[in-house]
């Protein structure tokens, strides 16, 4: 599996979890606003990965805007879902074509 994929699953499982409405509000704002910053971070490694090994990076863009505007309520927790469901979506299509190509 290649690196990438696997941040892309690490990344996407995060921003589920951020996206999940008392819970994510909850964490964001306990811990002062640094998952946003951490997850931003995380983001911008994918996206070096991504294009490193030639793969999808859109969900990788998606959560670095969705880093920096997610401080907005109801906003960061639509953005937060809506990554999380392209991220892992995308990391589920790689996984399968490493598969495919195996075969």
């Amino acid at each position: 599996m290649k690196t990438s994929t696997i941040l892309k699953w690490v990344s996407g499982g995060l921003e589920g979890l951020l996206g999940i409405p008392v819970l994510g509000g909850a964490i964001v704002i306990g811990f002062a606003w640094t998952p946003l910053f951490i997850m931003a971070l995380l983001h911008i490694i994918t996206l070096v990965f991504s294009a490193k090994e030639n793969q999808n990076k859109h969900g990788s863009i998606l959560g670095i805007v969705t880093s920096l505007l997610a401080w907005i309520p109801f906003v960061g927790m639509i953005m937060h879902i809506i990554t999380a469901i392209l991220l892992m979506v995308d990391a589920a299509r790689s996984n399968r074509n490493i598969v495919t190509n195996y075969k």
